[in-house]
């Protein structure tokens, strides 16, 4: 299946992409070997368990509030609010209520 969003074609990060009840749903808008660009909507209780990757990424709300752990180090973040996950630093995040975030992974 493919989910990239269509190229010259503009589109509103929040609305595309749709809550799905005990989930965390993902959807890529760019894939390359430069990096990624993937929406996700996680429901209320879900996360993703603490890890690691070899790139940085950027990390932009889009709605509701997100808890991010970096390097130990407790963030909460809002809707309109962005943080940068570095590279090789241990990473979790939990949605404490329904939140949508946009992840810009860069490779190299």
């Amino acid at each position: 299946m493919n989910n990239l969003i269509e190229t010259s074609k503009t589109f509103v990060p929040v609305e595309s992409i749709e809550y799905a009840d005990g989930s965390v749903v993902s959807k890529t808008i760019l894939k390359s070997p430069a990096g990624n660009i993937t929406l996700f909507a996680f429901d209320k209780g879900e996360g993703l368990a603490e890890h690691n990757t070899p790139h940085e990424a950027l990390v932009q709300l889009l709605d509701g509030e997100a808890e991010i752990t970096i390097g130990g180090t407790l963030y909460n973040l809002h809707a309109g609010q962005s943080i940068i996950l570095p590279s090789n630093t241990p990473h979790s995040l939990k949605a404490n209520e329904r939140f949508k975030m946009m992840l810009i992974m860069i490779k190299g």
